[in-house]
C-alpha cells in the first residue's frame, strides 16, 4: 500500500511537470510544487514504514516471550498453569 501511495504521487509530479502551458513561470512553479509533494509523499512513507518495522519488531518479541513461557510451562520448568 505504501509504494502505490508513492506512485501516485509520482505520478502525480509527472503528470503536472509534463502539462505545457504558454507561461514558462507557471510551468516552472509547477514542477517546483510537484517536486515537494513527492518529497512530501516519500517522506511520509518512510515514517509510516518505520512505525510498521517498529510494531513488526514488538510484535516479533512479544511472540518470542509466549513461546519462551510456553516451553517452560511444557518442560516442566516453570509456569503454573499446571497448578
Amino acid at each position: 500500500m505504501k509504494k502505490s501511495i508513492v506512485m501516485l504521487a509520482m505520478l502525480f509530479a509527472f503528470s503536472t511537470a509534463f502539462t505545457s502551458c504558454r507561461n514558462e513561470e507557471k510551468k516552472t512553479d509547477d514542477m517546483e510544487e510537484a517536486a515537494d509533494d513527492t518529497g512530501d509523499a516519500i517522506e511520509d512513507a518512510a515514517e509510516d514504514t518505520g512505525d510498521a518495522v517498529e510494531d513488526a519488531a514488538e510484535d516479533v518479541g512479544d511472540a518470542a516471550e509466549e513461546g519462551a513461557d510456553e516451553v517452560e510451562e511444557n518442560t516442566g520448568m516453570g509456569g503454573n498453569d499446571d497448578l
